[in-house]
């Protein structure tokens, strides 16, 4: 966002355990109002860079800003419940005994006529007007988990903290309640950092992702861009399955059995890995022994066998086995397309929706 001061703002946040950096050198800026996903898989750094923020894991090194004024540095180093941000978990942490207006209120300092107005907008915000003389137990888990939004927005905190807080939802609901989530949060302003090991809700919900790995952001952008241009072969499989296919780099060309691939800025000799999600893979059919012409756009076609297909619902799974270098491809296509095993099909590849990245002997599965 930009031309908008940040709200929140971290330098260099650096975090030890027994002499390793399990969060190294993050830097994060978000306004108010923008939604920050920090994303990665388990054990990446993405949660103790969020307890460092909230104040409750002290930082070996770097800074925290809010609205400018360091909270946490050299000079200052604010305890939690100054820092005038909130926070939501994955268990929610309703108090059993206290009904969901208690619940609500509890810790907002106002007096009773301010804090019964505060608690009955809130819950008519998270549609849970009515709610109020009721216990968590009478609730179920979507129901709990919008009282713990209410109750994380009530002081109108400057920033709101999410560590996970959907994973423990039916994944019917799951979906409504991001979107509620999201639309109250909007309306508060508040600066949000939501933590997540799940690309479709990064995507469904940031305005600005943070993939991280190892310790460290390996790259930040809209949801279309980290997705679009991925920084590296691990960061494309991430959000997707993905093919790959293998070849060397001569005069910023490589030769495949697809046709040749523009691939400048690797030297002459250099493996690359040329990198294709399933739903990118263009299906044609066979025509006694020959496939459909080449095209600018698609390359040379190349013939495989169908192993095996799935129907996903939405879509269809197709795996292949190539006539090339017994190589396996899978390509993904709408509603319901099921070829029988052994079925001879031809695939072709569209050029723009290819990555390349210089070859990598490890397999990576994800970030």
């Amino acid at each position: 966002m930009p031309n908008t001061p940040a709200r929140l703002e971290t330098r260099s946040l650096t975090r030890r355990f027994g002499g390793r950096a399990v969060v190294d050198a993050v830097s994060l800026t978000i306004a108010p109002g923008q939604v920050t996903c920090l994303l990665g898989p388990s054990g990446c750094g993405k949660s103790t860079t969020l307890r460092m923020i909230a104040g409750v894991e002290t930082p070996d090194d770097g800074q925290i800003l809010i609205d400018g004024a360091e909270v946490f540095g050299p000079v200052t180093a604010l305890p939690p419940e100054a820092r005038g941000i909130g926070l939501m978990f994955q268990d929610f942490a309703l108090f059993p005994h206290l009904t969901v207006a208690q619940n609500v209120g509890f810790g907002l300092k106002a007096d009773r006529a301010a804090r019964s107005a505060r608690i009955g907008e809130l819950l008519e915000r998270v549609n849970l007007s009515g709610y109020g003389d009721k216990h968590p137990h009478q609730l179920s888990g979507g129901e709990q988990q919008r009282v713990a939004l209410a109750r994380a927005l009530a002081p109108r905190p400057r920033i709101m903290l999410m560590d996970e807080p959907f994973s423990g939802l039916d994944n019917r609901l799951r979906d409504g309640i991001r979107d509620t989530t999201l639309e109250v949060l909007k309306e508060e302003g508040a600066a949000v950092l939501l933590v997540t090991h799940e690309p479709d809700e990064a995507l469904r919900m940031a305005d600005e992702i943070a993939l991280m790995r190892g310790g460290r952001i390996v790259q930040r952008g809209s949801p279309y861009h980290v997705y679009n241009s991925p920084a590296d072969k691990a960061a494309a499989a991430f959000f997707s399955d993905i093919n790959v296919i293998r070849g060397v780099s001569r005069g910023a060309l490589t030769e495949t059995p697809f046709g040749e691939f523009l691939t400048p800025g690797h030297a002459d000799g250099a493996e690359v890995d040329i990198i294709i999600r399933p739903q990118h893979l263009k299906i044609d059919f066979d025509r006694a022994g020959r496939g459909p012409n080449p095209t600018p756009m698609d390359g040379t076609p190349a013939r495989g066998t169908v192993q095996r297909a799935r129907f996903l619902g939405r879509e269809s799974l197709v795996e292949f086995a190539m006539d090339f270098e017994g190589a396996k491809l899978t390509a993904s296509v709408p509603g319901v397309f099921l070829p029988k095993p052994g079925t001879v099909l031809w695939l072709m590849i569209r050029r723009d929706r290819c990555f390349v990245f210089p070859a990598q002997r490890a397999s990576h599965a994800s970030a």
